[in-house]
């Protein structure tokens, strides 16, 4: 077993999940959607991203690419919501939250192509 690839595919199936638990429930009610958790999809999402340097094959370009398309993503709906919560005289209202939401999940979108590509990259593996 390659403790490399097992760090890997922990990190990009941890990512999706965190996003995906961020992102699920209606996007105008603030309680199903917990800052603290996209705090954590961003760093370890940030994490994914990092692992994803130094793959020089053809899926690991494309790897790293959703990777870094999720990152700034997530990187954006934090900004909102900081923006929003700190800056904003109106706070957090239910179309702010609605726009992290759904920056959000653009972000998932992203993790779930990662995710693919880590199956097909494991299924297409030949033992040598």
């Amino acid at each position: 077993m390659n403790l490399e690839k097992v760090v890997f595919g922990f990190f990009v199936l941890l990512a999706a999940t965190l996003n995906f638990g961020y992102v699920i429930g209606d996007m105008s009610d603030k309680d199903l959607h917990n800052v603290y958790e996209l705090y954590a999809a961003v760093a370890v999402n940030i994490i994914a991203t990092i692992l994803k340097f130094g793959d020089r094959t053809q899926i690991g370009a494309v790897h790293l690419a959703t990777s870094l398309v999720a990152s700034i993503q997530l990187i954006i709906a934090a900004g909102v919501w900081i923006w929003t919560s700190n800056v904003d005289p109106g706070g957090i209202t239910e179309a702010a939250l609605a726009s992290v939401v759904s920056i959000a999940a653009g972000a998932l979108l992203a993790n779930v192509v990662s995710v693919i590509l880590l199956v097909i990259e494991t299924v297409s593996y030949r033992h040598r």
